[in-house]
């Protein structure tokens, strides 16, 4: 699959398209339905198949830290979208002008000109354009105008609930890790390169890998139950999101306490999946509280593991 940031590469597809546009948070089972069609349609028709997401999304350009949390950043979205079958992932930066730009523009423009798209599939509830006006009807009118087809996927249901990137927030939220999974269709896990932090957990005995969380807000809070991996090793630990209160922490971050660990991670990529939560993140009176709580979340954690493998 090839990366296409900005339309301004646009040029680089050989032949016509077949296209999905959205934001894609999570790439759930909803999305992934759409994206088989996709990828299906377009080698049945020999087109390129696309993908077309917006960073940073438009709550998010709106919003700001007040956006909904995000579920994947870019580089997720782009690895499921990879094994999915996608031939491009085309990756525009909403900015004023985008978000100015009227919704016809950005048919005409983008997917009609850019694109020379031949089918545009989206979900039923897709809007677009300035202040949302383009909607199912719009792009209707428009694929009749300019020649390309239009077709809209039904939602999904997951025990009666329509699958979406706001369940799958509000269940990873819960800590219900066992219905975000079913919802995913995967485990959700965060990723990223192991950084320096300021080794204070190795001074009470519980060395951390650190991470940072590249989402302007995490769908994730508190300390959880984990299973680590890098490329060719994993084990069990417990792990904190949040802003580390006790030592007055500035950024949100994932540290990963790993149980019998005694690899050199730093640099390593570490991809950390998330099982139960144990508690809610807080500030204690002193680092040998906080040592104590620690000791207590990891034997917990350990006990969480023994009776799942049993």
């Amino acid at each position: 699959m090839i990366l296409l940031r900005g339309s301004q590469h646009f040029h680089k597809l050989q032949r016509p398209t077949i296209a999905t546009v959205g934001n894609f948070d999570g790439i759930h089972k909803g999305h992934q339905m759409l994206i088989n069609y996709l990828v299906n349609q377009a080698t049945k028709q020999q087109l390129n198949s696309v993908l077309i997401c917006f960073e940073p999304t438009s709550k998010e350009y709106f919003a700001g830290d007040k956006a909904p949390p995000r579920i994947s950043p870019m580089r997720d979205k782009f690895e499921q979208a990879r094994l999915l079958g996608v031939d491009y992932f085309a990756c525009l930066q909403f900015n004023q002008s985008l978000s100015e730009m009227p919704a016809e523009d950005f048919v005409t423009h983008f997917l009609y000109e850019d694109l020379n798209i031949q089918q545009l599939i989206v979900g039923d509830d897709f809007r677009f354009g300035h202040q949302r006006r383009g909607d199912i009807g719009l792009l209707r009118q428009l694929g009749n105008q300019l020649g390309f087809r239009i077709t809209d996927q039904s939602t999904i249901l997951h025990e009666n609930m329509r699958i979406s990137s706001s369940l799958v927030r509000e269940k990873l939220a819960e800590g219900d890790f066992k219905t975000a999974q079913e919802l995913l269709g995967r485990p959700f896990t965060i990723s990223g390169k192991v950084f320096h932090g300021d080794k204070k957990g190795r001074t009470i005995g519980f060395p951390t890998a650190n991470i940072l969380l590249k989402r302007r807000v995490s769908p994730l809070s508190g300390v959880f139950t984990v299973t680590a991996k890098t490329r060719d090793t994993q084990w069990h630990g417990i792990a904190n999101v949040g802003h580390r209160p006790t030592v007055n922490g500035q950024r949100k971050q994932l540290e990963v306490h790993l149980f019998d660990c005694q690899e050199y991670l730093y640099g390593q990529r570490l991809t950390v999946c998330f099982h139960s939560k144990l508690r809610e993140e807080k500030k204690f009176p002193s680092f040998e509280e906080l040592k104590k709580q620690i000791s207590l979340d990891a034997a917990q954690a350990k006990t969480y593991f023994i009776k799942v493998k049993e």
